[in-house]
């Protein structure tokens, strides 16, 4: 049993599109980042950063992994699946994988923060984070007219921590315009049925979109 601590957000959502697809028995913990509770003592003795997602191996001695990446890398080498055993196939899904880590996820993420939350509209930040969301799309793009997924012809945990994000790039207001490879592969994937559940688990917050900014405004001015 994996025991999943999340919240209905791209990075939550990688991991559980993974325990979709590797068809592994979990249970949902749904954290409240609202109320907090990602910051609670509980919580940081899985997680010292204090962010979602989380995971504990109740299998593997209660076992507990941090870090969106790091969580789909010991899944995926726990059960056999989703991340190539030749050397070099192996380093291709790895390294797309921190591609999305170090670039796609910091970026849409800014590009939100700055579009859609922040208290004072800065033209400068939300250009700059929208242009670099878009230059990253096109590195995505000129890789996918070359092959079927990211790390090559068979879908890995680089393209399960990547959808997430991408697929909501009208939220980041971030163009996709003649990105034709790119779309080919988000509709591809938003077809499996394991994304599609894992996109729904957890359920969004109810909360409206002025609720959440003054959220993040309470976040941000701390």
């Amino acid at each position: 049993m994996i025991e999943l601590y999340t919240a209905a957000t791209p990075n939550g959502h990688k991991i559980s599109i993974a325990l979709e697809e590797m068809g592994l028995d979990y249970r949902v913990n749904h954290i409240d980042l609202m109320a907090g509770e990602q910051k609670a003592p509980e919580f940081l003795a899985i997680n010292p950063n204090g962010r979602i997602p989380a995971i504990i191996d109740r299998d593997n001695d209660d076992f507990a992994v941090f870090e969106s990446g790091a969580i789909l890398l010991y899944l995926a080498e726990k059960t056999g699946q989703f991340l190539p055993d030749k050397p070099k196939e192996r380093s291709q899904a790895i390294q797309w994988l921190m591609f999305q880590m170090g670039g796609v996820g910091p970026m849409m993420g800014q590009a939100n923060v700055f579009y859609r939350y922040f208290p004072e509209k800065i033209p400068a930040a939300i250009d700059r984070y929208q242009h670099e969301s878009r230059r990253l799309f096109e590195v995505l793009n000129n890789r996918l007219a070359e092959n079927r997924y990211l790390a090559g012809d068979d879908y890995s945990i680089a393209d399960m921590a990547t959808w997430p994000w991408v697929r909501t790039y009208e939220w980041s207001g971030v163009d996709i315009k003649g990105l034709t490879h790119l779309q080919r592969w988000i509709d591809e994937l938003g077809r499996r049925p394991a994304c599609q559940q894992g996109i729904i688990t957890p359920p969004s917050s109810e909360l409206s979109k002025e609720e959440l900014a003054r959220e993040i405004n309470k976040m941000v001015t701390k």
